[in-house]
């Protein structure tokens, strides 16, 4: 029978609903990045006018011109990409020997653990005495482990991927790794991981987004101002108004520098945001199996 023809009315109007509603929320969701895009390379008196709506008017690469001669955004840009790359690679290998060992039925006691992670999730200690744990302790102020070790293993991503070893990975596997007299870790880069490249993907794309767009912890526990992260350059940038000492060049008149500044917001935007726009294309096709893995059991 015609799936065209076995599909009722209601049906059709319903898919019709649905389409629309995701249509006008894509709008919704798109026009702002496009219009922030559009500003950046516009001139910054169309504006000021609000002659911009779509497309660029008058088209300049002043503002970028400008966020680029800033060595303050150079070197948030650097300090982001270490913390990145370290930060992503230490997560990783703490979420996945985590949800590796509370996924394996032979290991005693991972009930008990899932209980005391999950509790985290619910409950901390707060930021004070988090801040003087953290300080006085571990002696994690105002270095490069600051901005890693606090957020080490996300909770929540390790019960994912414990998730998908259990649903995704057959028990026979491990059974006829035990026969070959495989050890555990033997077991876990030579079959888990191989067959896990999708859930990696999604929890380096959780892990990245998150490292590049934190700032909270690099305004608690960062005093060097050369240690700083992108996001903490710009929020000095948008948030303190600290605009025009960038937006000033030699000849160029107050008037100019206060016009050019309203390109320069927009174009830091789109320069803090174009890194994790790349990153996504290249997991794109492990993202929806590695999150849905698990919510079916076949």
């Amino acid at each position: 029978m015609d799936y065209a023809k076995s599909v009722s009315r209601g049906d059709r109007i319903f898919d019709v609903a649905v389409y629309t509603i995701l249509t006008v929320i894509m709008l919704g969701t798109l026009y702002p990045l496009l219009y922030i895009v559009s500003a950046s390379f516009s001139d910054p008196m169309s504006i000021i006018k609000g002659e911009l709506w779509l497309l660029p008017k008058h088209v300049t690469l002043s503002a970028y011109q400008k966020v680029f001669q800033n060595p303050d955004i150079l070197l948030g840009y650097r300090n982001s990409a270490i913390y990145l790359v370290v930060g992503t690679a230490v997560n990783i290998v703490m979420t996945t020997m985590g949800a590796y060992a509370l996924s394996r039925p032979d290991f005693r006691g991972r009930y008990v653990l899932t209980l005391i992670f999950t509790f985290t999730l619910l409950f901390n200690g707060g930021l004070i005495p988090t801040y003087l744990v953290y300080k006085n302790w571990l002696g994690l102020y105002n270095n490069l482990w600051a901005m890693v070790i606090p957020g080490a293993v996300s909770v929540w991503n390790m019960i994912i991927m414990r998730t998908y070893f259990q649903t995704s990975i057959p028990g026979e596997l491990y059974e006829a790794a035990y026969i070959d007299g495989c050890s555990n870790i033997r077991t876990l880069t030579s079959i888990v991981l191989p067959l896990s490249r999708p859930i990696i993907a999604v929890m380096i794309m959780y892990y990245g987004v998150a490292h590049w767009n934190s700032y909270f912890t690099a305004l608690i526990y960062l005093n060097d101002h050369w240690r700083l992260p992108l996001q903490m350059v710009i929020r000095s940038i948008l948030i303190q108004d600290n605009m025009n000492g960038m937006a000033g060049g030699d000849g160029e008149s107050l008037v100019e520098q206060l016009l050019l500044v309203e390109g320069v917001r927009y174009a830091v935007i789109v320069v803090s945001s174009l890194p994790m726009l790349l990153l996504y294309p290249l997991v794109q096709k492990h993202f929806v199996k590695g999150v849905m893995m698990g919510a079916v059991k076949g």
